[in-house]
């Protein structure tokens, strides 16, 4: 294979040291380190933590892409599919290559759509009758023996779960083990600590969240090597595959364009608050004319000025991956410099207050940079808000992907998506009988990722605001 760094694969890798980093620092910081561990004693948050945690994991598997090598004689130089491939795509192989004609819903055995099909009669003639036709891959285990596809699907599920209440056990057990280490009790004694919440950290929200987490992905396991579990879409494709596809689209929207908004809103703010005058005037005129701008056609308009320069130059890309690549790339620049004024009104008006405050006027008595008074007294003291912003933002930029993606001005329509699944099933509740499977699977997973972020952003907000302390 060919290793392929796409710009979001960067960003994404850059983001997650930079998250490493942010924890080694926070430890390190006594006010920070006891935030964070008034999160980790919340059970919603933690639990929702966790769930975040599962998306993530789909998404950093999705982020690291390679292009397949060809088949080639003994001697021939080596060569390279033009399709660029991921982690995730391999693990998710079987979904992505088990392809039908047509529509199929979930778990079912024989298409959505009826079509002409040869049947054989008992005498052994064949007739021409317009019937539901088989799956090619759907069942195919079960042979000419359907009766026995709901005993088969149980037996599976079944196995399946019980294989993840070994897992989670187990969990369960390591869990334990480590609260009785670190408080010095027996394991009998640690467990019934755990399961009562007296634990510094919310085990038991991780560990039921993990139980839940565990359970769904055995089953889709179980199930998903046989069957089409969320059925496929119009031109046959694994609707569970699209959707777990769809996660990285999703984490990089609302990632990347935190990245963008946050140098913004935090220099533009703290600038306007503290040195006051022109400065403030001419930001505040700045991010008035922005929010005077309806943000949809603000964001059509770049969006599709960045589409005629794709276009145009063509040459740029290798790949198809790379032209959807940065397109994403583009949305996300233009989301993150359309949305940081709301973060940077805030961030004016608590930096207007502290720097009435003693020990900042005793710093420019003493003759200190207002360089050094910013990065020393402002920033670690609005830190919380921007914390609380930086969590609670996510989920709004994720469904905001979602409108625009619907409206076509999101995504390009090559990369899978909430917002282009959406899109599409929206034709699909058109048919005679419905098609509701395409939309149903892209709304219950938007639905779960958007919210554990709220609840998470609860939680943080909770613990860092000063006034919910």
């Amino acid at each position: 294979m060919q290793p392929v760094l796409l710009w979001s694969d960067l960003f994404i890798w850059l983001l997650v040291a930079a998250g490493v980093v942010g924890a080694w620092w926070s430890a390190r910081q006594p006010l920070l380190a006891a935030a964070w561990a008034r999160v980790g004693r919340s059970r919603p948050g933690m639990a929702a933590a966790t769930l975040l945690a599962a998306f993530a994991l789909i998404g950093l598997l999705d982020s690291l892409h390679y292009r397949p090598q060809l088949p080639a004689q003994p001697g021939e130089k080596p060569a390279y599919a033009v399709e660029v491939l991921s982690a995730l795509d391999a693990l998710l192989t079987p979904l992505r290559t088990r392809v039908e004609k047509t529509y199929s819903a979930p778990l079912a055995t024989r298409a959505y759509a009826k079509e002409m099909i040869e049947l054989r009669q008992t005498d052994g003639t064949l007739v021409n009758q317009r019937d539901f036709p088989r799956l090619r891959h759907g069942g195919a285990s079960l042979g000419d023996d359907e009766a026995r596809a709901g005993a088969d699907i149980a037996g599976r599920a079944l196995s399946a779960l019980a294989f993840a209440a070994l897992v989670w056990l187990a969990l369960c057990a390591l869990a334990a083990r480590r609260v009785a280490g670190r408080a010095a009790l027996g394991f009998g004694a640690a467990w019934r600590k755990l399961w009562r919440g007296d634990t510094a950290f919310a085990w038991d929200a991780v560990l039921v969240a993990l139980g839940l987490i565990l359970a769904v992905a055995a089953v889709f396991v179980g199930l998903a090597v046989e069957y089409h579990v969320l059925g496929t879409d119009k031109v046959g494709q694994d609707v569970l595959y699209q959707v777990l596809k769809s996660v990285r689209t999703a984490l990089v929207i609302g990632l990347v364009t935190t990245l963008v908004t946050l140098p913004l809103a935090i220099f533009l703010g703290i600038v306007a608050g503290y040195f006051r005058g022109w400065a403030d005037d001419l930001i505040q005129y700045l991010y008035t004319v922005l929010n005077s701008i309806p943000g949809v056609l603000l964001i059509a308009a770049a969006v599709l000025m960045m589409q005629v320069v794709i276009d145009t130059h063509p040459q740029w890309f290798a790949t198809a991956a790379e032209r959807a690549d940065l397109r994403l790339l583009a949305l996300c620049f233009i989301l993150g410099l359309t949305s940081w004024t709301g973060l940077a009104r805030l961030l004016r008006g608590e930096a207007l207050k502290l720097r009435e405050l003693e020990y900042v006027q005793a710093a420019q008595a003493f003759g200190v940079s207002d360089l050094r008074i910013l990065g020393r007294h402002l920033l670690p003291n609005l830190m919380h808000i921007v914390i609380i912003a930086l969590v609670m933002d996510f989920s709004g930029l994720v469904l905001a992907e979602a409108v625009l993606s619907y409206v076509g001005i999101g995504v390009d329509p090559t990369m899978i998506s909430f917002g282009t699944m959406i899109n599409n099933a929206r034709m699909e509740l058109g048919r005679e009988p419905v098609v509701w499977w395409s939309l149903l699977a892209a709304f219950a997973f938007m639905f779960v990722l958007v919210l554990a972020a709220n609840l998470l952003a609860d939680a943080v907000r909770d613990a860092f605001d000063p006034r919910m302390a």
